[in-house]
């Protein structure tokens, strides 16, 4: 892996906004190729941001996840929409710091999700698999005068692989430990360990999707609690107790038992299988707050079920480092301690070692969004599936003077 070597230093900003549709994580950071790392660079986080979405576009975007309502004129309509809703909170994050956008060298924009389908399927004698992220990377560009980088995941399924997961070649970047086995496992709507071996070359380092992270709880609060949208701080699971006839039936998914690489996302866990839990609960007459509590459990074994299946056979981990909004469920971390206790696995938060969770993944695409403008490759092919290293992204440059 090549170290930059175009740009010295260069403020980025960072924009990420996850499969629970919470809102725009914007972030500003300053990289630079670092003087002690062989392969990283060294990041600064200069400010942070997180922007809600209206009601109208949260509800229009939550409406597109559905294929049937997925018309061309709304994803058109909503990618545009995204797009000045992106430049916004761009605009916003940047004078927080205190900088100019002309101070800005790039921004690097996941865009939003609303359909992955990572397995191929034949069609007209081609294997074909895709992914659709909408947020015009053109709207963005031109509204702030920056030159924007989107639309990261084709580039990789362009080579075979499943375009997913991403973070972990940031991770690599910024996180291998010399002496240490690390998990870094990211709770979003959608749970992902990038498993970082002790001393690590890229070959080493693997990733996959453990399966749902916050999407089923958020999903059933949703419904069981409105207006509440998500389960604050893991109180509602506190005060509930686990249906084992419930949590043995969620664990019989496939996807659990799937080989790597394997990724996933709302098509499976969203809200078709929300709606399957909640005609079981009314069947059953399960209390609510027992129903969000085993979905709490659910995500816990999850992410150790695949420690024991897919990472402890070849590496012993030291750490287990949470990042993402599940990082703040105090229900689910306790779980997560206590299943990972038995394996002698350290369980920390980002806060814990100095970072910071809700950042986390916008910093990512910031410096992705680094390495696609220096024409660095940004993928990691044994994490995503992909025959070889490719450069992610599509570049949209502003107008001269806009």
């Amino acid at each position: 892996m090549n170290k930059p070597s175009k740009v010295d230093a260069a403020y980025l900003v960072g924009l990420m906004s996850g499969t629970s549709v919470d809102g725009i994580d914007a972030a500003v950071v300053k990289l630079s190729p670092s003087a002690d790392r062989e392969h990283g660079v060294e990041v600064e986080l200069l400010a942070f941001e997180n922007t809600p979405f209206p009601v109208q576009a949260r509800n229009s975007i939550f409406e597109l996840f559905d294929p049937a309502n997925a018309t061309i004129d709304k994803v058109g309509a909503m990618n545009m929409w995204l797009g000045e809703l992106y430049a916004q909170a761009t605009l916003s994050v940047i004078g927080k710091c205190g900088l100019s956008a002309s101070q800005i060298f790039a921004i690097g924009s996941h865009g939003q999700t609303i359909y992955h389908a990572p397995e191929e399927k034949a069609i007209g004698g081609y294997n074909l698999h895709y992914t659709v992220q909408i947020g015009e990377g053109a709207v963005i560009a031109n509204r702030t005068g920056i030159p924007c980088v989107s639309d990261f995941r084709v580039a990789d399924m362009a080579m075979g692989g499943q375009g997913a997961p991403l973070v972990p070649f940031t991770e690599y970047v910024l996180f291998t430990d010399p002496e240490r086995t690390l998990l870094m496992q990211n709770i979003g709507g959608i749970g992902n360990v990038t498993v970082l071996p002790a001393n690590a070359s890229p070959e080493q380092v693997f990733a996959f999707d453990t399966g749902p992270g916050n999407m089923i709880i958020d999903g059933l609060v949703s419904q069981l609690y409105a207006p509440l949208t998500m389960d604050a701080g893991g109180e509602i699971a506190a005060g509930g107790q686990v249906i084992s006839e419930l949590l043995e039936w969620m664990q019989q998914n496939e996807y659990y038992a799937m080989p790597l690489p394997k990724s996933t996302g709302r098509e499976r866990f969203g809200q078709q299988y929300a709606a399957q839990i909640i005609a079981m609960m009314k069947t059953n007459r399960w209390k609510a707050e027992d129903v969000i509590a085993t979905a709490t459990r659910l995500t816990a074994w999850s992410i150790v079920d695949s420690y024991e299946r897919y990472i402890k056979p070849q590496h012993q981990a030291q750490q287990l480092l949470v990042g993402g909004g599940g990082s703040y469920n105090k229900t689910l971390m306790r779980d997560l301690q206590r299943l990972f206790a038995a394996h002698q696995v350290q369980v920390l938060t980002q806060e814990d070692i100095g970072g910071n969770s809700d950042a986390k993944e916008a910093i990512a695409f910031a410096l992705l969004a680094y390495y696609t403008m220096n024409r660095m490759p940004n993928n990691m092919p044994r994490v995503t599936g992909a025959s070889g290293p490719v450069i992610m992204g599509k570049v949209s440059f502003p107008y001269p003077g806009s």
